[in-house]
């Protein structure tokens, strides 16, 4: 990534640069502090095509064999519904989110509420009940 890449808002949407916010947890300068965090960064390398970070925040008995990025999907947009625990003191958390995405240029979403959890004193993405809009 370039260092004018870096400079970028955050794909994530917090307004941040992306180096400042998910950026050191994709490259492995720091772990997620909350689950709502480590949501965030996720999106982002589901935007950016990170599979090795996506790889290694996925619970290992969850995570799928096959990690190649959905190239059909152009991310545009992340819009967290709700927050269940997954603070720094929590062994547990939920986010419920839709991530908006244009397809053959018509726009779609997809809605999770995604579980996390704490494993080896880091947040993991456990799984998520997928719904309608």
């Amino acid at each position: 990534m370039t260092p004018s890449a870096l400079q970028q808002p955050c794909p994530c949407g917090t307004g941040s640069t992306y180096d400042a916010c998910c950026g050191r947890l994709h490259r492995g300068a720091a772990q997620a502090v909350t689950a709502l965090e480590l949501m965030r960064s996720r999106y982002a390398a589901f935007v950016l095509g990170d599979t090795d970070h996506l790889f290694r925040s996925w619970h290992p008995r969850t995570r799928p064999d096959d990690l190649t990025p959905d190239t059909t999907r152009t991310w545009t947009r992340l819009e967290i519904l709700d927050v269940v625990d997954g603070g720094p003191d929590d062994d547990t958390g939920i986010v419920e989110f839709v991530a908006h995405y244009l397809r053959a240029g018509v726009p779609d979403a997809q809605r999770e509420r995604s579980r996390f959890e704490r494993r080896a004193g880091r947040w993991v993405y456990r799984d998520a009940e997928e719904s309608a809009d």
